[in-house]
C-alpha cells in the first residue's frame, strides 16, 4: 500500500513540473512577442527601452528553452531539465532579493514569490528523483 502512495506522490510532483514547464513556455513566448507589455504587467515600467526589451527577450528565450526541454524529454532528460530549472529559479530568487531596495515591494514580492514557488516545485522533483 505504501508503494501506491509513493507513486501517487511522484505523479503529483511530475504533474506540477509539467504544468510549470507549460507556464515557462507561455511566459517565455509572451516575453519574446511583447516585451514592453510583459514588463508593464510585471510592474517594471513602460515606454521605450531597447536594452530592457533585449533582456526581457533573453529571459523569454531561456524560459522557452527550459520549459520545452523538460516537456520534450524522456524521463532521464527530465531529471536533467528539472535540475537546470531549479538552478535558474534559485538564481532568480536571489536576484530578486538583491534588487529589493530598487523596486516597489509588490514587484519584488511577486517576482520572489514566483521564483520561490518554481524553485520549491523543482526541489520537490529533484528530491523525488533522488529518492526514487
Amino acid at each position: 500500500m505504501a508503494d501506491a502512495k509513493e507513486v501517487d506522490g511522484r505523479d503529483k510532483v511530475d504533474g506540477l513540473m509539467t504544468n510549470l514547464a507549460r507556464g515557462r513556455v507561455a511566459l517565455g513566448l509572451a516575453a519574446l512577442a511583447a516585451p514592453k507589455l510583459t514588463v508593464k504587467l510585471m510592474g517594471l515600467g513602460g515606454g521605450a527601452d531597447p536594452g530592457r526589451d533585449y533582456m526581457v527577450r533573453a529571459f523569454g528565450a531561456r524560459e522557452v528553452a527550459v520549459g520545452a526541454g523538460y516537456l520534450l524529454s524522456d524521463d532521464n532528460g527530465r531529471r536533467l531539465w528539472a535540475r537546470l530549472g531549479l538552478a535558474v529559479d534559485s538564481l532568480d530568487l536571489v536576484s530578486g532579493l538583491k534588487t529589493r531596495k530598487a523596486l516597489p515591494l509588490w514587484v519584488t514580492a511577486g517576482a520572489v514569490g514566483i521564483a520561490a514557488g518554481a524553485a520549491g516545485i523543482g526541489a520537490a522533483k529533484v528530491a523525488s528523483d533522488i529518492v526514487g
